[in-house]
């Protein structure tokens, strides 16, 4: 490949990542990987295995705080009985 086709494809590849950053400062990291996007453009293994790993720590994360607050809601509750 010559240079100026490298170069191209390396500036292609940049702004897919620049897109990522921008979307996770705008839309917040939960929504950006949850919501608005797979980033299929990304032709990235190591990447798309970090984003599933991600979207499982956010889940485990949201069912803990849930759980959590139902239990302390309940206490609460108990007191005012």
């Amino acid at each position: 490949m010559d240079k100026e086709k490298e170069l191209f494809f390396l500036k292609e590849e940049l702004e897919k990542y620049q897109n990522v950053v921008y979307r996770i400062e705008s839309e917040g990291v939960g929504y950006a990987f949850k919501h608005y996007s797979t980033f299929e453009e990304i032709e990235d293994k190591e990447f798309h295995k970090l984003r599933k790993y991600l979207i499982q720590h956010i889940d485990l994360m949201d069912f803990y705080l849930k759980k959590r607050i139902d239990g302390l809601e309940k206490k609460i509750e108990e007191y005012g009985s």
